[in-house]
């Protein structure tokens, strides 16, 4: 009777999740139930085929949204956009205006194609100056507007395009909309090249957020984590994730509550996550939606990633999505899979049965080959950030160095293009695991790489270098916009070769003779090994592949002239647009550092140098009262020495903090290098001596919660 109850409440709680899917979205039944037929029919023509937005039915989209709005209890409507903050942004307006016998509930088709915020105090990279405040947002009908409650009703969110007065992008969104079109028109020609017909090609995205989870009690002593999001200071504790216990184990009961609770709101968004798990180290977990196309899948992470973040609050925890909130333990990424496929659901990076003959799939992955070694420098600009240095490279995340895994299967039809041999694909056959009981199980043709930052994993690219605080849009309008010029190079050279021929033959003969062109210049970013290796170092800087350590290093990979064309070329980003973005986040990476090292001034200022002279003047004390009866006192004083001896290295490091983090450079990149080799050691070297003042100084004197407490109080 029991387990027949339990199961009844398990099909109720199913129901409910599916039925409350996309609840709160205006798509599917929702555009049905509310959209008159042929303005549906109309709406969904811009949607799934990326055709212009008929104005004439705008009033009518508007209406209908309005009327779905207030019936979920919304009071207000704003565009929500994505500034170069890295954030979100949005100004809230109420649908009602006054009139003489009252007030009516307002919303027109101008009022949700077009708005006007202010753009003055946006990062812009000096495309607008703080004086010139107009800008505006641009509906983007291909992501749905979406519901977001709170306690006195409702705001309905319409997801837009941030641009300035002048027409240029001041957000993430409209480069990644531009770089999806592009992909869409260079990919066609390569389908066309095969016979293969599709009316539109779309990138694919399924992302693995990464975070932590800790008591928010622990936060209101921890001024690092309230303003910086990660620790500046803490001792390590006694374990970490040395015996590997944590990954994969049994979720606790408050944090699976909270994930429950998380997961149900990110479901009535129309977002589908799939996957959640305790990740390796203590405290940290995995959440991961399936597949959408790249620019709803955009959205919906920064929408998971604000979910996240409200639902821990709610559940007495702090999520932290940066990429290193601890040290000595690992950090947190945002693994980005990407592919590119049809509107009939073609996925054009599936090898199918026989990969050695699929000369298409060949094609597309020579595309990405060649894309990934021509821009391997943008690749690696694309993932920089302040917060990201910590992590890269750091036995836990890919290093610096972009390459590409491929796997024994696709490796091994290199070599046969390469040579011009010919044999079948290997495969990966069967496993037998010894006993009757359990069933053979198939086995992929290759196994995977965890320490590649580009990673082919059977139908898709994993790129695994994304930072867990960062806006997908970025990193994958760098992605699409590369291999896009890699489609239109193939698909020019084939198309001057073919001329106008139909034989299949001629065709294969062409593609194969293209394919060993690029092998022959582009292999050398293809390595299946261990990525974190010495010598895949040393093996690197002989191929003569990049190795930008820092994002200092990476960021002038946006402003070469290689990138200003490749940019402009496809409209993707004019040299003013890219340069923008250089500056903004030259200007970031400098700002959050010096936020960090004032914020490390004074928590050792006022909590750790404070706790160490209290603890120094108790051991004096007890040094004197112990000299006073002649009892031998020797590792007492020697302690009370250390103590002294740290306290005074605190004072020293706080008078180099303090002369370091106001200088002053006479340009971005001057004071980013300065930054990073002059300011961030002394934060090190200060870290250094408070951590081991840390493991001295007695628990009930010392004012900040420990590694331990955070990591393992659920």
């Amino acid at each position: 009777m029991e387990d027949i109850t339990m199961s009844s409440a398990m099909d109720v709680r199913n129901n409910d999740y599916c039925d409350s899917y996309g609840c709160r979205t205006f798509s599917g039944d929702v555009m049905l139930r509310y959209l008159q037929p042929e303005v549906h029919k109309s709406l969904l023509n811009t949607i799934e085929n990326a055709k212009p937005l008929d104005p004439a039915i705008a009033n009518s989209i508007a209406d209908a949204m309005k009327e779905w709005a207030i019936d979920n209890g919304c009071t207000h409507y704003t565009h929500w956009f994505q500034p170069l903050t890295g954030a979100t942004a949005e100004k809230h307006d109420s649908f009602l205006e006054p009139t003489p016998n009252g007030a009516l509930a307002v919303f027109s088709g101008d009022m949700l194609i077009r708005g006007e915020p202010d753009a003055s105090s946006f990062p812009s990279g000096g495309i607008r100056d703080t004086w010139e405040a107009r800008g505006y947002t641009a509906w983007d009908a291909t992501s749905p507007a979406f519901i977001m409650p709170n306690e006195e009703g409702g705001t309905l969110c319409i997801p837009t395009a941030f641009v300035s007065w002048t027409g240029e992008a001041l957000d993430k969104k409209t480069p990644l909309l531009r770089s999806i079109d592009v992909v869409n028109t260079q990919a066609k020609r390569i389908l066309a090249i095969f016979g293969t017909e599709a009316n539109r090609v779309i990138t694919t995205l399924g992302l693995e957020q990464e975070y932590f989870l800790i008591d928010e009690a622990f936060v209101a002593n921890r001024p690092d984590i309230l303003l910086c999001g990660r620790t500046l200071l803490g001792a390590p504790p006694p374990k970490g994730h040395q015996l590997d216990d944590h990954y994969f184990g049994k979720i606790p009961d408050r944090v699976l509550a909270f994930m429950d609770d998380a997961e149900h709101q990110l479901y009535e968004l129309g977002i589908p996550v799939k996957t959640r798990h305790n990740e390796v180290a203590p405290g940290q977990y995995e959440i991961a939606p399936t597949y959408e196309n790249a620019n709803v899948a955009s959205d919906h992470q920064m929408l998971l990633m604000e979910v996240l973040k409200a639902t821990a609050q709610a559940h007495g925890f702090v999520c932290l999505l940066h990429e290193k909130p601890f040290s000595g333990v690992n950090g947190s990424g945002k693994h980005n899979n990407w592919s590119i496929a049809t509107d009939t659901g073609s996925n054009l990076l599936s090898p199918g049965k026989e990969p050695q003959t699929n000369m298409q799939f060949l094609t597309f992955l020579f595309a990405v080959i060649r894309a990934v070694d021509i821009h391997a420098d943008l690749l690696r600009a694309a993932v920089a950030s302040a917060a990201n240095d910590h992590r890269l490279g750091a036995n836990e995340a890919p290093p610096a160095i972009i390459s590409i895994f491929l796997g024994e299967m696709l490796t091994d039809i290199l070599d046969q293009i390469e040579t011009e041999e010919s044999r079948g694909a290997r495969s990966g056959g069967t496993l037998d695991l010894g006993t009757v009981t359990i069933p053979n199980l198939d086995r992929d043709s290759g196994d995977r790489n965890r320490t590649s930052p580009f990673a082919f994993t059977g139908n898709k690219f994993e790129f695994r270098a994304v930072g867990s605080t960062s806006t997908i849009a970025w990193p994958n309008t760098i992605l699409n916009t590369i291999i896009a010029e890699s489609l239109d190079h193939i698909a020019t050279q084939l198309e001057s070769t073919l001329a106008g021929s139909t034989s299949t033959e001629q065709r294969d003969t062409a593609v194969r003779a293209l394919l060993r062109d690029i092998l022959r210049d582009h292999r050398r970013i293809v390595f299946d090994g261990d990525n974190y290796s010495t010598q895949w170092h040393e093996e690197a800087a002989v191929r003569g592949l990049p190795n930008l350590r820092t994002a200092p290093d990476a960021f002038p990979a946006l402003v070469t002239d290689k990138a200003f064309a490749l940019f402009s070329h496809y409209n993707v980003l004019s040299e003013r647009e890219l340069q923008a973005r250089e500056d903004v986040m030259l200007e970031t990476y400098c700002t959050k550092i010096s936020i960090e090292a004032r914020t490390l001034i004074q928590m050792l200022s006022t909590q750790v140098l404070p706790a160490a002279l209290r603890y120094q003047d108790q051991l004096a004390s007890v040094v004197a009262a112990s000299h006073a009866v002649s009892i031998d006192c020797r590792r007492t004083s020697g302690l009370l020495s250390d103590i002294a001896k740290y306290s005074e290295g605190i004072l020293k490091s706080l008078e180099q903090l303090s002369d370091t983090v106001g200088q002053e450079h006479s340009d971005s990149i001057s004071h980013a290098l300065f930054i990073r080799d002059s300011l961030l050691p002394a934060m090190v070297k200060a870290r250094a001596i408070s951590d081991k003042l840390e493991a001295l100084v007695p628990d009930d004197i010392w004012p900040l919660p420990s590694y331990t407490e955070m990591l393992f109080i659920r």
